[in-house]
């Protein structure tokens, strides 16, 4: 539980110094790399669907793993998509829907 609270007030600290208040408005897109980028997520795999020009990534860090689908290498067009302790699909909206399923994925860790 300790453990818990400590990474979320390292999140909060993290953001309050890194995203200032006039990049409030930043995409999605950018929002999930500086974090993964912080935190040290590897691009495990890219595939891309030639015919509808869709590139697929797959993100690791640990055990916990997420996709970003971008059609025509548009950052504006992603979508995340992250799978929760249980294995279940889940789409992500925003960057704390990504946090909060990466942070309960690391606490189920032994």
């Amino acid at each position: 539980m300790q453990k818990n609270f400590e990474m979320a007030r390292f999140f909060v600290n993290y953001r309050l110094e890194n995203l200032p208040m006039k990049h409030i408005r930043v995409s999605l897109h950018a929002k999930v790399h500086k974090w993964m980028d912080a935190f040290g997520f590897r691009l495990n795999g890219s595939q891309t669907n030639k015919k509808d020009n869709v590139t697929t990534n797959h993100y690791f860090f640990e055990t916990f793993n997420f996709l970003e689908r971008k059609k025509n290498n548009d950052p504006k067009s992603s979508k995340f998509l992250c799978f929760d302790a249980y294995g279940e699909t889940m789409p992500v909206k925003s960057l704390l829907d990504l946090q909060a399923a990466f942070f309960e994925n690391i606490s189920q860790l032994k």
